[in-house]
């Protein structure tokens, strides 16, 4: 099992920036991806980030491609997404999320499908004023 908590929440300004981390721990020799996403209130969960976790291979949602840069550093089993030129739509809850090696489908860039990703932290809130 893989326990995720992200940290980095928080209140910013339209243009400003912040950076959410996400501590792992657990059944981390599974990991194939970690991704992030997002929901607003009353809308879906919506893809962000994700990372292949023993690669380098990146891929980004439309709504976020140049202005959101997501990390990791394995040796601290922690991923980070720093998020730039923030915008008021960008407000949500943001999860980050791990897709293990019982779901991966073979693919060279890591997955954006919230279905293969199996386990989750708790959440943190991102709220941007305009």
């Amino acid at each position: 099992q893989v326990h995720l908590a992200e940290s980095g929440g928080g209140l910013v300004q339209a243009g400003g920036s912040l950076a959410l981390s996400c501590a792992v721990s657990g059944r981390t020799f599974s990991i194939v991806d970690m991704g992030w996403f997002r929901q607003a209130p009353g809308k879906e969960r919506e893809f962000i980030a994700a990372i292949r976790w023993t690669g380098d291979a990146t891929l980004y949602g439309d709504s976020v491609k140049g202005r959101f840069t997501i990390s990791k550093d394995n040796a601290m089993n922690t991923a980070y997404l720093q998020m730039n030129s923030l915008k008021p739509e960008d407000t949500a809850v943001y999860y980050c999320a791990t897709s293990g090696d019982s779901m991966f489908t073979g693919t060279y860039l890591p997955t954006s499908s919230s279905r293969l990703y199996d386990s989750w932290g708790q959440g943190t809130q991102v709220t941007v004023s305009s």
